[in-house]
């Protein structure tokens, strides 16, 4: 049941997005639809996990479980509604020469139109190391898979969230906006150790009201940060409880109409309510620095999309 609430989220918030009419131009920002807009980035992608039991003595313990890290370089782009990207880890990076057997995937694509946004996300992630205190021991088996997405809406129309996304826009004037957001996430923790139970399974429902604000610094810097909080409830194996939700984004970008640049900063973290018999906390977090270019499409491609959009009305 869960997994059919979470796909019938995520298209629903998919056909919610494209049922929107054509966005009128508006002074407060600079569009680029009609680019195909093409970038190379750094990116240092994390999801940590955190394990806070009660010991009978009042105290607690708290184990933290680290993934290895693995940075990455990768290449994305974006035309019309939609956004790919893909990555690898290669071994000139130090970080990544003394982690053999870890390995890192990231794939995200996001969709935007009118006031309704769409993100889908796949991180696995093999090769983490438990510490507790002083104390770390390396699990290079463990393996984590995590799979979800988040609706949100946008209130509004003078705040583009396309320019902290995918540099579709360029927010020409200061604008902010409340956005209310679902998030559905589901997460596989397996330790590959040959136990009876080696996997873990945990889904994760959270609304969370947020607020976004594009700060134009001048024509060709733009400062952005964002803030959320809510909550919802987890479900790990079979064991419901309340959660928390927190999130975030700082961005520092420059644009001109064909190049652009930035550095980008996010985390969501989700926290399980005290009460619990066992808390687990799950963690993402993100650095992103990309340089990039816009260009016009191949005609061929935009007569594509362009039929298409007549027969559809997308």
């Amino acid at each position: 049941m869960v997994v059919k609430t979470f796909c019938f989220t995520l298209i629903g918030g998919i056909l919610g997005c494209f049922a929107q009419e054509k966005t009128a131009s508006n002074p407060y920002f600079k569009t680029y639809d009609d680019k195909v807009i093409a970038s190379l980035y750094y990116l240092d992608v994390s999801n940590n996990f955190q394990i806070v039991s009660p010991n009978s003595d009042g105290t607690t313990t708290i184990l933290d479980l680290i993934p290895n890290r693995r940075e990455q370089i990768g290449a994305s782009v974006s035309f019309k509604i939609a956004d790919f990207s893909f990555g690898y880890s290669p071994k000139f990076f130090d970080v990544n020469k003394d982690n053999d057997g870890s390995k890192l995937f990231n794939f995200s694509t996001r969709f935007i139109h009118k006031k309704w946004m769409q993100t889908l996300s796949f991180i696995n992630q093999t090769g983490f190391y438990a510490s507790e205190g002083a104390i770390t021991v390396p699990l290079p088996d463990l393996r984590s898979t995590k799979i979800g997405g988040v609706t949100s809406y946008i209130f509004n129309p003078n705040f583009s969230f396309k320019a902290i996304a995918n540099q579709k826009e360029w927010q020409t004037k200061s604008s902010g906006s409340f956005i209310p957001s679902f998030s559905f996430f589901y997460t596989n923790l397996d330790l590959n150790d040959g136990s009876k139970n080696p996997e873990s399974d945990l889904f994760e429902m959270t609304i969370s009201p947020s607020y976004y604000y594009n700060f134009v610094i001048n024509n060709r810097v733009l400062l952005s940060t964002g803030l959320g909080i809510g909550g919802g409830i987890s479900d790990m194996d079979g064991e419901i409880s309340g959660i928390y939700n927190f999130s975030g984004s700082l961005k520092l970008g420059y644009n001109t109409d064909s190049f652009f640049s930035f550095v980008n900063v996010n985390f969501i973290a989700f926290a399980q309510d005290s009460d619990t018999r066992v808390q687990f906390n799950d963690n993402v977090s993100t650095l992103n620095i990309a340089v990039g270019y816009r260009f016009d499409p191949p005609k061929k491609v935009k007569d594509a999309f362009e039929n298409s959009h007549q027969k559809t009305g997308l």
